[in-house]
Order: C-alpha cells, then sequence, then structure tokens
C-alpha cells in the first residue's frame, strides 16, 4: 500500500464537472493498493495516517494529528503510485492491485476512518477525477512499503 497525504486548507474532487467530495482544514489522501495488500495492510497504514502529528501546535511545533484539530479527510484512489519508470519512458502498472481488491480495500479504509473522523469524504474509485487543492506548509508525506 502507498499513501500520499497532503495537509491541506482546503480540498476537492470534481467528476464530469460535479464536486463529489470536498473538505476544509485536514488532510487529501491518495491511496494506492499493491497486488499483495489486504485489510490488515489497510488497518496498519490507516492507523499511522490519523496519528500522524503533522498540524501545528500552538507553539507552531507539529504535535497535533488529524483528530487533534478536528480536521476533515478526503481519500481519493490513485493507483499509479504504483508506477514504475524503469524500463522505457512509459510507466507499467503491474505492481498495482487488480480493480477489485483495490476498490474492496479503499472503501474499506473510508468505512474505517468514518469511524474515527467526523468528515470522510472521498473521489468516486476508477472515475477520471480532478482534484483541486490549497496545501498548507506545502506538507506532504509518502507512506509506503517501509511502514
Amino acid at each position: 500500500m502507498k499513501l500520499l497525504i497532503q495537509r491541506v486548507n482546503s480540498a476537492q474532487v470534481w467528476v464530469e464537472n460535479k464536486c463529489v467530495g470536498k473538505i476544509g482544514r485536514g488532510l487529501l489522501v491518495f491511496v494506492g493498493v499493491g497486488q499483495e495488500d489486504r485489510r490488515e495492510t489497510a488497518d496498519k497504514y490507516l492507523k499511522k495516517l490519523l496519528g500522524l502529528r503533522i498540524f501545528e501546535d500552538e507553539e507552531g511545533k507539529t504535535n497535533l494529528s488529524l483528530r487533534d484539530v478536528n480536521g476533515e479527510l478526503l481519500m481519493v484512489s490513485q493507483f499509479t503510485l504504483y508506477a514504475s519508470c524503469r524500463k522505457g519512458n512509459r510507466p507499467g502498472f503491474t505492481e498495482a492491485g487488480k480493480p477489485e481488491l483495490a476498490r474492496e480495500l479503499y472503501e474499506y479504509m473510508l468505512t474505517q476512518a468514518s469511524r474515527e473522523i467526523p468528515v470522510v469524504e472521498h473521489g468516486i474509485f476508477g472515475a477520471h477525477m480532478e482534484v483541486k487543492l490549497e496545501n498548507d506548509g506545502p506538507f506532504t508525506i509518502i507512506l509506503d512499503e517501509t511502514l
């Protein structure tokens, strides 16, 4: 599994000129599912994501988590996080999970996150999406198999 996490002041995801997900202050998270990922993998990544202390406290130190700041969460599926550019100039995606697995784990993560975060928005799995955001920092983190 790979997560690309961006701390944002706001973010939106659009499909066919319609806003399908929108948040204020919080995290925009692109979710890539690999071939070997399972629910246990998703649980581990979600726990880490929700515990990341990447919001500033009153002293300006990054000591607060998404929960601590009552932040919102926008999750967008993105198999292209598994792009391999080792050979040639056209990326390969053989390491990405099959669509059925990726959809199941993406929807599972949304359900689990909703149990802990009051506002959880999302894109539409498999759709062509436009993501608009106002990055805060910018502050961007990649969580991958080194977790």
